[in-house]
């Protein structure tokens, strides 16, 4: 009886003490106070420290980065444009201080008070009223601190955060010499930050400081929920039912035991499919649900992408009292990867991701920064997702040189039934093997883990961007080093995904050399998924014709910007002439948005491609700016539609394709089909073209004939009318119906090879909708102004 009653009182205070539900949260974004200074040769970390040092000091936006800091002051001009970008090499070696004086949150006894950065950009020491807080070393997750015995209640506090500059905070990390040379800078080896932002050959050099996401006070209960990890054991999407868990963790004082229970409710459209309360008897739960009649999320395409509501509340059994609640969404689906992991004659290798038991063909971007200064990435991301879904991608490939992406974008993904592929943020590199470093990617996957496994949309972790591509062809490959060696891929990340994340694949690497595939050669002809650049010089050569791969999650083509960017992002003078006399030659700037990393002496780059391939293709480099934006626009789309029209038309083979890319995240001269000021190149239009769930297409000859082919990438069986047409004669080459079952792709007809050079134009209909394509015929070079005149004649695309 006495405990009863000690409970009894606990719990009673407790309930007095918390009148709320949900945690209250103070936001402390806005306006701060910024200093900075040129780092000593021993950093400054404390605040009499700081304010000892003479520096600069102006106002600062948090979330947000020194540099939009900085232009809003006029220190700087815009890094987006010209060559300005070089202007910010001399912050790199700096430190900043960031100040902010804030009322204290109303809490009661018992309560607690945490501080909470979503992004630290990197190192940094925070202080709280002169205390120091803690450290921080992670760009890339968030950082959270009790600060409830530091604030003083009632009043007035001043939060300091003094930043280090992470190009010196490297040099304290001794490398081997796996991690120098490599194609990131090897500053990006140890430090826990974008790699891109070091340099890559689609991101400026822009090593950046700042708080780059939101910082909050947060008061929390005694009692509350920690976590609510939902996952789906396996579906029936005939019986509509699904088996499904919740792994349920919360904090709570011992009196707690056994008079709380957990209340989950899962709604959708109103209805609720679930509303059940458990008594808890620990302080972590399993809950099982076997539910019927449950709508399933699908890919894009195969299916709705169902999203339930969940409401996961902490409440006293007897007098309903609720401590704390977590809400949020959820989907009922299952994933696999279908892998065999080597290529050879004798065992074909495969690798297709199987959504509740169906197999899917991949059709989808990479999805790389949406900026250079990753605080302004949460605006832009609606925008950029919108033209995934514009195109009907069903899947994207969050790369490895990125940040890990705002919650908005998963939840843009979930409920627009778009598959993401989550590589870890590493890439083009051999990473250190240390202790220090496993601990830390630790750390860091199982923060990613926990803050996206709830989302239905995430299909995949992988380990790292081209890291074992980097060990089997890099500089040290005539030591022939196996990238099975790598420890943190292999054992590290492999471990805390099969921890914290059963119910997801693992891939080690993009691509992998397994074992298997590491015997057998390293090559490309050895690996069921790769990244096929290659030459990038003619889009029919053999190096794509006859590549053996069944799934591709990287190939790309460049394409000149629209003139209004072009104007955006060069100065006046730097528009045209884009060259200097000569191709080859270009002017100052072209070179800088080549990308090229330093300022330096730089011919060429990646702008040759774009002028070797319309050279190729068109048989002449036009002299003339706008001429050659259409010659190179033309070819990249012409490309990219071949590659996704190839791998569409060999299926069952064939499994799937993540081309590069949808969006620039900075003004570039790039392989991506929308640039940073978001114009569509052409090859936006041909790709969202030839990305319809059901499509009409024409596949190279086989035996003398054009192979006239309809891929559905539905469940559902569907059948229409098709007529080929040449548009150069006028001569309808085929007309009939067809049908094309769920899931597949079947060739039609076939169509005798034409002679000479022209265009075929594809019209079709499925149920109510009137489609089109087209299909270049005969070898190049064509004629620019004949290709113009067939691609008007077409009907097809808006070209001016």
């Amino acid at each position: 009886m006495k405990r009863f009653l000690i409970s009894s009182a606990v719990l009673l205070l407790l309930a007095q003490a918390v009148s709320f539900a949900h945690v209250a949260e103070q936001s402390l974004n806005g306006e701060w106070s910024l200093k900075f200074f040129p780092q000593p040769a021993e950093a400054v970390t404390t605040p009499a420290e700081a304010a000892a040092v003479d520096g600069t000091v102006i106002a600062a936006t948090v979330p947000g980065n020194v540099e939009i800091d900085m232009e809003a002051a006029g220190l700087i001009a815009d890094p987006m444009v010209g060559n300005n970008i070089y202007l910010l090499r001399q912050y790199e070696g700096y430190q900043w201080c960031y100040t902010k004086a804030f009322a204290s949150p109303a809490f009661s006894e018992g309560q607690s008070v945490v501080l909470s950065f979503a992004g630290l950009d990197t190192f940094a020491e925070i202080w709280l009223n002169g205390e120091k807080v803690g450290s921080a070393a992670n760009m890339l997750i968030g950082h959270e601190y009790n600060v409830t015995k530091l604030l003083d209640k009632g009043g007035e506090n001043t939060l300091e955060v003094i930043i280090r500059s992470s190009v010196l905070e490297a040099q304290k990390y001794f490398l081997g010499p796996l991690s120098i040379g490599n194609f990131a800078n090897e500053e990006a080896s140890y430090v826990r930050r974008a790699p891109s932002t070091y340099g890559w050959d689609i991101m400026p050099r822009l090593v950046s400081a700042g708080i780059w996401r939101d910082v909050t006070l947060r008061v929390e209960n005694p009692i509350e929920i920690i976590d609510a990890n939902w996952m789906t054991a396996n579906v029936d999407p005939a019986s509509r039912s699904a088996y499904q868990y919740l792994f349920l963790q919360t904090r709570m004082p011992f009196e707690a035991f056994d008079n709380l229970e957990a209340e989950v409710v899962l709604e959708r459209n109103g209805r609720e499919l679930v509303h059940e309360s458990h008594l808890m008897r620990k302080a972590s739960e399993l809950l099982i649900f076997d539910l019927k009649d449950v709508d399933l999320w699908w890919p894009r395409g195969y299916g709705e992408a169902a999203l339930y509501n969940y409401t996961v509340s902490l409440k006293d059994k007897r007098t309903g009292t609720v401590y704390d609640t977590e809400k949020g969404r959820m989907g009922f689906r299952t994933v696999k990867l279908d892998l065999k992991d080597v290529n050879r004659k004798d065992y074909p290798g495969q690798f297709q991701f199987i959504v509740n038991g169906v197999p899917v063909f991949a059709k989808g971007s990479n999805w790389v920064p949406v900026d250079a200064l990753h605080s302004r990435d949460k605006k832009l991301i609606p925008d950029a997702s919108q033209l995934m879904v514009d195109m009907n991608c069903n899947i994207t490939r969050c790369w490895g040189g990125n940040v890990y992406e705002e919650d908005i974008f998963f939840d843009l993904c979930d409920e627009n039934g778009i598959m993401v592929w989550q590589d870890f943020a590493m890439g083009c590199s051999n990473y250190p093997q240390r202790d220090d470093f496993a601990k830390a990617i630790e750390e860091e996957a199982i923060s990613v883990i926990r803050r996206l496994r709830n989302h239905p949309s995430v299909v995949l972790w992988s380990g790292n961007n081209e890291d074992d591509q980097v060990m089997a062809f890099g500089r040290l490959s005539a030591f022939r080093l196996d990238p099975n060696l790598d420890r943190v891929s292999r054992e590290v990340l492999k471990r805390v995904c099969f921890e914290f994340d059963p119910s997801r694949p693992y891939l080690p690497s993009s691509p992998y050399y397994s074992p298997a595939a590491y015997e057998a050669g390293i090559t490309d002809e050895v690996l069921p998924e790769n990244h096929l650049w290659g030459p990038r010089g003619y889009y029919k050569e053999p190096f794509y014709t006859q590549n053996p791969s069944q799934f591709v999650s990287e190939i790309g083509y460049h394409g000149c910007p629209n003139r209004e960017t072009i104007e955006k992002m060069f100065t006046r003078e730097c528009v045209n002439p884009w060259l200097n006399g000569e191709v080859g030659k270009w002017n100052d700037e072209w070179q800088t948005k080549a990308n090229r990393i330093y300022d330096e002496k730089f011919q060429g780059g990646r702008n040759d491609l774009m002028t070797n391939q319309s050279r190729i293709i068109f048989g002449e480099v036009p002299e003339k700016l706008d001429d050659f934006i259409f010659s190179s626009q033309s070819v990249q789309a012409e490309a990219m539609k071949y590659f996704v029209e190839r791998f569409r038309g060999g299926r069952p083979y064939r499994t799937g394709i993540i081309w590069w890319n949808v969006r620039d995240g900075w003004p570039l001269l790039s392989d991506a089909v929308c640039d940073y000021y978001n114009s569509k190149k052409m090859a936006y239009y041909y790709l969202q073209n030839v990305h319809h769930d059901v499509c009409c297409l024409i596949n190279d000859p086989v035996d003398g004939e054009y192979q006239l082919k309809v891929d559905n990438n539905t469940l559902k069986d569907a059948e229409g009318k098709v007529t080929v047409k040449d548009i150069t004669t006028g001569k309808t080459l085929f007309k009939g119906d067809f049908k094309s079952p769920a899931n597949s792709a079947v060739k039609i007809a076939g169509i005798p090879v034409q002679k000479g050079q022209g265009m075929l134009l594809i019209t079709y209909k499925v149920g109510d909708k009137e489609l089109a394509n087209h299909y270049l015929y005969g070898e190049p070079p064509y004629s620019l102004k004949e290709y113009k005149a067939w691609i008007k004649k077409t009907g097809i695309y808006d070209i001016k």
